[in-house]
Parts: C-alpha cells; structure tokens; sequence
C-alpha cells in the first residue's frame, strides 16, 4: 500500500536543532512515523525533548553545539554506539540573524556561517561514512527562501548567502553519493510561525510585508514542513534526490 512508503518503522534518525520549531515538528513526524529519534540542540528549554517522549516515541536527546569542530563527530559516534547505524540525517539548526552590510561584523559573520554551513558541512561529512558502509541514507539539509530570493524589507546578506550555499551543498552531495544510494534533498521553508520569526516591537511591521507578497496571506506552520519532511525521508521519495523543495505560501512565484 501506499502508506506503508511513509514508515519509518526501526530507522534511525538524527535531528539536529530538534528541540523547538521546526526541527521538533520534524522530530514528532519521524518519530510518529516509527523512526528511533536522535535530537541535538544546545538547550532543551523549550521542552521539546518532553513532547516527544509524552509521545512514547523512541528519543534520546544529546545536548551539545555544533558549531563546534568536533561535535558533528561526537554525535554520529554517539548514535553509532547506541544503534550501530544511522539511516536519517536532519540538519535543522540554524540561526537567522538581520543587519545592513556596513553594520555587519566578523562575530555576527561567524555565528551564521558556523552554524548554517560550517556545522551541516561537517554533519554530512561525518554521517557518509556509515551510510556508505551501509550501502543507503538520507540526508535532508534545511535551507531557506532566503537561499532563492532576496527577501524585504529585512536586509539580511550573510543569512541569504548561508542558505544559497545549503541549496548547492545539498546538489553537490547529491551528485557525488547517488552511486551509494544515499538521497540528498532540502527544504526550502518561507516565513513559518516559530520563534525564529518572532519580531521585536520596533519590526512588527515586517509581518504585513510577508503576508502581503505571500499569496496564500499567511505564515506558515511548522508542521506544514513537517508532512513535507517525513515525505523526503521516507522510502515514498525514493526515486528523489538532490531537490530542493521550496514551501513558501507562493512567496516565490513574486
């Protein structure tokens, strides 16, 4: 049948960032879908790690930041000596951060450089070993509109140059490892309701601008990118690979 394309039943999975958001909706859909789940984030003060086992699903929660050199490692090390293999690989975290090109500096570069590309960079580059060995895996990277548009009325260079390079990192995997039968594929989510959009009261009027160049008039919700997630991971998408699949309300067609 149809739907049993879209168990994950035993698979392993790592999400990174899984503790709020986006990455705790994609957490409860594999994980719903029977995937054993791994979620990485630096804090669980959201509670998400809570919602996900109040769920009974099958999660360990690994506290750590992957902006460091070494983390990306230690967690796939983690997992490998927990489960002997990894099926599923998330890379969710991500950080948003706005500010004109003149007032922009080193620190604020790094921050979104090392954990938008730096820290999923070395996520892949130390999950394909395993997946190789095993002969098949998935990778979904979340990318941005942000990667495909120059968004307004926010300036936001460094973030759009961030999820431009997560698109092609994602192509480039695809590419190089479909010998292997590991899939490679993206999101590229518009302005979903989360705490990442939460506007200070000075911006607030950011809101109207989204909604009005979005036709749908409305921000999305993080389980919308959810469905659209548990879809990419699971053997329904089989035949896809290196796609980066834009869920945006419309946003882009503008």
């Amino acid at each position: 049948m149809i739907i049993d394309q879209f168990k994950l039943t035993n698979k392993v999975a790592i999400v990174t960032g899984g503790t709020r958001g986006i990455g705790l909706s994609i957490a409860h859909a594999l994980g719903e879908a029977g995937a054993k789940i791994i979620v990485t984030s630096r804090t669980d003060k959201y509670d998400g790690l809570k919602s996900l086992k109040e769920a009974n699903y099958d999660v360990s929660f690994l506290q750590g930041d992957i902006t460091k050199p070494n983390e990306p490692q230690k967690i796939i090390n983690f997992v490998l000596e927990k489960y002997n293999s990894i099926d599923i690989l998330v890379n969710n975290a991500g950080v948003a951060q706005h500010g004109t090109m003149e007032e922009f500096d080193d620190e604020l570069l790094d921050k979104i450089m090392n954990t938008n590309v730096d820290s999923v960079f070395r996520m892949c580059r130390s999950v394909l070993p395993q997946m190789k060995k095993q002969g098949e895996g998935v990778i979904l990277n979340i990318g941005s509109i942000s990667g495909l548009v120059s968004n307004i009325p926010q300036p936001q260079v460094a973030y759009n140059a961030s999820k431009a390079a997560v698109h092609m990192l994602t192509k480039s995997l695809a590419s190089d490892f479909a010998e292997n039968n590991i899939r490679v594929n993206a999101i590229a989510p518009g302005y979903i309701d989360t705490e990442m959009t939460k506007l200070t009261k000075e911006n607030e009027h950011w809101y109207e601008t989204w909604k009005s160049m979005t036709p749908l008039k409305r921000m999305g919700k993080p389980s919308e990118i959810a469905s659209a997630a548990l879809f990419l991971c699971s053997p329904a998408s089989s035949y896809i690979t290196g796609e980066v699949l834009v869920i945006d309300g419309g946003y882009t067609l503008r």
